[in-house]
């Protein structure tokens, strides 16, 4: 059955930025046009970030799909290993602050930047 793999940044047990894959089946529809099942969303927002951007570590405030439209956006984590998003590409950020935890910049978040030759444009879909 056809499946469609959701990157997933998360926050660990330990606190700190991770990544992990999962599947959502494509159960629904037609052999033609297979579907997952609806998911709820919260609105969405557009953001263009220019040559040169780079955020500070930072946790996700909520949960959300990011789709890279157009440039390339880089996330790093606290581990100092990094992961490259493109065109068309996708995630979903949950890095979120852990309950009761006061934001460690040694420990939490993630940063992020735009790479490569062009502006970064993102849709970020929130639950």
């Amino acid at each position: 059955m056809p499946a469609f793999t959701r990157v997933v940044l998360f926050t660990d047990t330990d606190g700190r930025a991770k990544f992990r894959e999962e599947v959502i089946e494509l159960n629904q529809g037609t052999p033609a046009a297979m579907l997952s099942q609806v998911f709820a969303s919260g609105g969405y927002q557009l953001r263009h970030s220019p040559l040169g951007f780079r955020s500070q570590f930072h946790c996700t405030t909520s949960p959300q799909w990011v789709f890279i439209l157009s440039g390339a956006m880089e996330i790093g984590l606290q581990d100092g290993s990094s992961r490259v998003f493109g065109p068309g590409e996708h995630f979903y950020s949950a890095d979120t602050l852990p309950a009761g935890a006061r934001f460690d910049l040694a420990v939490h978040g993630h940063w992020s930047r735009q790479t490569g030759a062009s502006p970064l444009v993102t849709l970020f879909i929130r639950n």
